[in-house]
């Protein structure tokens, strides 16, 4: 639960004592009880019982209203605050792609474990709806903003607005859930995610979320029946890094002269290999992208695109 993560030290606290006697054993049981079953501190799960009679239900009600009333004060006080600094996540679970930005006041918050845990949390409600589509064809996108990210559901009646103000009482400055693009791929597309800058030797990023100040999803076929990640990781790099436009078709897009200047993906050198093009690159490993969305931390965004966003792909049938 959210609130156990984000809340344990966000309420305020105040010295008690048990009363001594037979009673006593009872409010340690019931303390310890509270204290498992919320993750809120020994004080506030004291003041919460000794207000409640050492009801632990009532008890667990008072403490979780405190603490989102205590997040949406501070939320009110803090939102007209600039959020200059953040992450961007990415997270990728088999067919199904998700990548998040999130910002916040400063690069403290930003590495701060709290905060990245909170990134975690919204890329993985983003791909539980994603799951959910249906739809014809073999690429998905579904592009989110701020408004329609806070206002998804997530657990007891919360939304996804509710647990970033428990996160703003817990971090004590602005943060806000910038946007979101979500992909959902189906017959042979696959889907491949990257951070930068991304842990060293990390063997597979499946089912984690990686976080940085860039990021990438990529959709890909592949005739390689087991392809390589390293070179699905590669290939994401150089979107990092070159920021190409467009993917590119070979006898409708000529590669420009200087070759800094190349915004499409296919004819940029690899940047692993600068004697070779990602084109060249793409067919050595049979590879062919279909689609990608690159996300750099703070960058501006178009207005609302709370839309569907089909892929270039259609449905064959």
């Amino acid at each position: 639960m959210l609130l156990q993560k984000f809340c344990t030290r966000a309420l305020h606290t105040t010295r008690m004592v048990y009363a001594s006697g037979t009673g006593a054993g009872l409010e340690k049981s019931a303390l310890a009880a509270l204290r498992k079953k919320t993750g809120y501190t020994f004080a506030n799960c004291k003041k919460a019982l000794e207000l409640h009679n050492n009801n632990v239900n009532e008890a667990e009600k008072w403490l979780h209203s405190q603490a989102q009333t205590l997040g949406w004060t501070k939320a009110t006080k803090m939102a007209d605050r600039a959020t200059a600094q953040g992450l961007v996540g990415v997270l990728v679970r088999g067919n199904l792609g998700a990548m998040v930005e999130l910002n916040c006041e400063t690069d403290f918050v930003a590495r701060n474990d709290v905060f990245k845990r909170f990134v975690d949390h919204v890329a993985r409600i983003c791909l539980q709806y994603t799951e959910e589509i249906e739809f014809d064809g073999d690429l998905w996108k579904l592009g989110y903003q701020s408004e329609a990210l806070k206002n998804l559901p997530t657990d007891e009646g919360r939304n996804l607005g509710d647990h970033l103000a428990l996160l703003i009482g817990a971090v004590g400055e602005n943060a806000t859930i910038k946007r979101a693009i979500c992909f959902k791929a189906k017959h042979d597309i696959n889907l491949c995610g990257y951070a930068h800058p991304a842990p060293a030797n990390v063997g597979t990023t499946e089912d984690t979320t990686q976080v940085g100040k860039y990021g990438t999803i990529l959709a890909f076929r592949s005739d390689i029946k087991y392809p390589d990640y390293e070179f699905q990781k590669s290939i994401c790099q150089q979107i990092v890094g070159l920021k190409p436009k467009k993917i590119g078709e070979y006898g409708k897009d000529k590669p420009v002269e200087n070759k800094d200047d190349e915004t499409c993906l296919i004819h940029q050198e690899y940047l692993l290999d600068a004697d070779r093009t990602v084109g060249e690159i793409l067919k050595e490993n049979q590879t062919t992208v279909v689609d990608y969305h690159r996300y750099e931390c703070g960058e501006p965004t178009r207005g609302n695109l709370d839309e569907i966003i089909r892929s270039r792909e259609q449905s064959s049938n």
